[in-house]
């Protein structure tokens, strides 16, 4: 994850994933909803196969991830970084530090996206506590690898880490809160928007380190430089909750558009009249010699 693309991969996907999360939240406080995700009951299960419940979140974890696992290990072409000792020196230091923290980071997130397939494709009943346990454990570790991979780093690293830290932290504990609490409206609000933050932030992290806009690096000796750190990082802050609300007004639209052409009108069932009043009388009448005539 040390170099651009390796700073592109999850921060593209992580957006994706808070989108579809501001998506579905927005839709489920439209609706009243009281479940984000209902889970599915052994009934709903009984009648498809299990690949046909197999979840599109789950999948795209494992996939995602399992790819992160593979470039820390072989990317570029040609390099092997799964040695974890140097077994050629005498002193047998651990190699490829850096890797195996981003390793261990994916490996956790597979570990979520296996549990949300067996849970919801492979087990009679879903056990929904046991997915949001093992999502809350897998940001539990990024947070704590996040904050040991601070150390011999240079200053401009140490703060934007510690930044990333902040949001990671709020996710982890919103997550583990909702082991215990779920399906909070408060709460869903709180991880997307944390989530978006997140996401945007680790592309602001690409463009910091790898590529910054004036073309010259930033200068960690320089106070003015870090200053504008803080001050980016708040400026992502307003930049979530303005796409979160942007997202939901856009889904309100939408909303509220598919609602009023599913109201059909006259389509109620209405009472029959009681009684018919001398001009209804006459025209039935008319009718019925216009009807005897023709015959």
């Amino acid at each position: 994850m040390g170099t651009l693309e390796g700073h592109l991969l999850p921060g593209i996907c992580l957006l994706i994933f808070s989108l579809h999360y501001s998506v579905m939240v927005s839709l489920a406080l439209l609706r009243g909803q009281r479940f984000l995700k209902p889970p599915l009951t052994p009934k709903e299960k009984r009648g498809h196969r299990w690949w046909q419940l197999v979840p599109v979140e789950g999948m795209m974890k494992v996939a995602i991830s399992l790819t992160g696992i593979i470039t820390e290990f072989f990317y570029p072409p040609g390099v092997n970084r799964m040695m974890m000792v140097d077994w050629e020196d005498p002193r047998r230091p651990f190699v490829f530090h850096d890797n195996w923290y981003h390793v261990t980071m994916y490996g956790f997130f597979t570990l979520s996206g296996v549990v949300d397939i067996v849970s919801r494709a492979c087990q009679a009943q879903q056990n929904v506590k046991l997915e949001r346990a093992a999502e809350a454990l897998a940001f539990c570790v990024l947070v704590l690898l996040m904050a040991c991979h601070l150390e011999n780093k240079g200053t401009l690293e140490v703060r934007t880490h510690l930044l990333f830290v902040a949001p990671t932290f709020l996710v982890t504990l919103v997550l583990t809160m909702e082991v215990w609490v779920p399906d909070q409206p408060t709460l869903w609000v709180l991880k997307t928007w944390m989530g978006l933050v997140l996401s945007t932030w680790m592309l602001q992290l690409c463009v910091l380190m790898y590529v910054p806009p004036s073309g010259q690096p930033w200068r960690a000796e320089n106070p003015g430089d870090l200053a504008f750190l803080l001050i980016f990082f708040c400026w992502h802050l307003g930049f979530g909750a303005i796409v979160l609300a942007a997202v939901y007004g856009l889904c309100s639209l939408w909303h509220h558009r598919i609602s009023s052409w599913r109201e059909v009108p006259h389509a109620k069932y209405q009472l029959c009249p009681r009684s018919y009043s001398s001009e209804e009388l006459e025209k039935l009448g008319t009718e019925a010699m216009l009807q005897d005539g023709g015959i």
